[in-house]
C-alpha cells in the first residue's frame, strides 16, 4: 500500500465577496520508503495539501488516505503515526529544549520515562545537548527549528511531513520525486533530471568586460550556440543553449579569444528547479519546498 494516496483533492477558501481554489482535485500517490518534495510558487496550494493531509484540515471534495488511514474517518488513528514539522517552529520559548521535547513526548502517549529517554537521544542526534537546559527564547533561529524538527521525530513517526523545511538545491538532491503544483493542481511530476529535461538542456553564460564588445560577443555566441542567445543589459551577461559540454564551452572560450573579447566570466549551466518553475508555470518559485518522507 502506497505511504499516501490522494484524488481528487479540493479546498475551497470562501469569503463574501470572493471564492479561492486553494486545491483544485489533487491526484498524488506517494510510495512508502520515499521521499517527495512538493514544489510550487507561492499561493499554490502546498502548505493547505500538507494540512489536508495531516488532519489539520477537512478537504471539501476528494479522498486520501495515509499510512493506510483515512484523513477525516481515521484522523485521531493517522495522528498517532505521522510527524509534522510547520513553516514555524512550534516550541515553548519558556521552556528548556529538554522540557519541550518531553511535553512532546507526553503528547505523543509515551510515558515519562520514555519520554525523558527518547529526548536525550534526539538532543544528541540534532546536536542541542549542550544548550538542552537552555530556555529555547535563548536560541538562534536554527536552533529552535532543529529542536523543531526533533519534536517532529519524538515519537518515531511511520510518516514525517516538512512544510518547508529547505530550498530548492537539497530539494534537488534529496527527493527521489518531485510533484509541481501550481494553482491548485499537480501540473507536472518526476525526477528532478526527468523534469529539468522538459526545460531544455544546457546553456553557456558569458559575461563581457568591455560592453562595447558584446555585439561582437553576441554574433560568436549565435554561431556557436544552438538556440537564440539572451542578453542581459545590466551584468553584461550573454546566454545561450548549448549542446556538447565541456566541449562546446572550450570552443566558445577560444573564438571569442580569438576575436580579442575579453570576459570576465564564463560557466556551462545546467537548468535548475527554478526553470522548471519558469518553464511550468510561468512564475519563480516561493524558493522552498514541502516534503513528506
Amino acid at each position: 500500500m502506497p505511504a499516501i494516496t490522494a484524488e481528487g483533492l479540493v479546498k475551497i477558501y470562501r469569503s463574501r465577496h470572493s471564492e479561492v481554489h486553494a486545491l483544485d482535485g489533487v491526484d498524488l500517490v506517494v510510495e512508502e520508503g520515499t521521499v517527495l518534495g512538493l514544489l510550487g510558487p507561492n499561493g499554490a496550494g502546498k502548505t493547505t495539501m500538507v494540512r489536508i493531509l495531516t488532519t489539520l484540515l477537512r478537504p471539501d471534495a476528494g479522498h486520501a488516505t495515509v499510512a493506510g488511514f483515512d484523513i477525516v474517518r481515521e484522523a485521531q488513528q493517522l495522528r498517532s503515526v505521522i510527524g509534522l514539522s510547520g513553516q514555524y517552529a512550534a516550541v515553548d520559548e519558556n521552556l528548556t529544549a529538554r522540557e519541550n521535547l518531553w511535553m512532546f513526548g507526553r503528547l505523543y502517549q509515551l510515558n515519562s520515562a520514555e519520554s525523558r529517554k527518547r529526548a536525550g537521544e534526539l538532543l544528541e542526534q540534532f546536536d542541542l545537548i549542550d544548550a538542552a537546559d537552555r530556555v529555547v527564547k535563548t536560541y538562534s533561529g536554527g536552533m529552535r527549528r532543529r529542536l523543531d524538527l526533533a519534536s517532529a521525530l519524538i515519537g518515531r513517526p511511520r510518516l514525517l511531513f516538512l512544510d518547508e523545511p529547505t530550498y530548492l538545491e537539497e530539494a534537488d538532491e534529496l527527493a527521489d520525486t518531485i510533484a509541481v503544483i501550481d494553482r491548485g493542481k499537480v501540473i507536472a511530476r518526476g525526477t528532478a533530471d526527468e523534469l529539468k529535461s522538459q526545460v531544455g538542456g544546457e546553456r553557456i553564460e558569458v559575461v563581457v568586460h568591455d560592453r562595447a564588445a558584446l555585439d561582437r560577443a553576441e554574433e560568436i555566441l549565435a554561431r556557436d550556440g544552438s538556440g537564440q542567445w539572451v542578453l542581459d543589459e545590466h551584468t553584461r551577461k550573454l546566454t545561450v543553449p548549448a549542446t556538447g559540454g565541456a566541449g562546446k564551452l572550450i570552443e566558445i572560450v577560444r573564438d571569442l579569444g580569438d576575436a580579442g573579447i575579453a570576459i570576465d566570466d564564463i560557466a556551462l549551466r545546467r537548468p535548475t528547479l527554478d526553470d522548471v518553475f519558469l518553464a511550468l508555470t510561468g512564475r519563480a518559485s516561493s524558493g522552498d519546498d514541502e516534503a513528506a518522507a
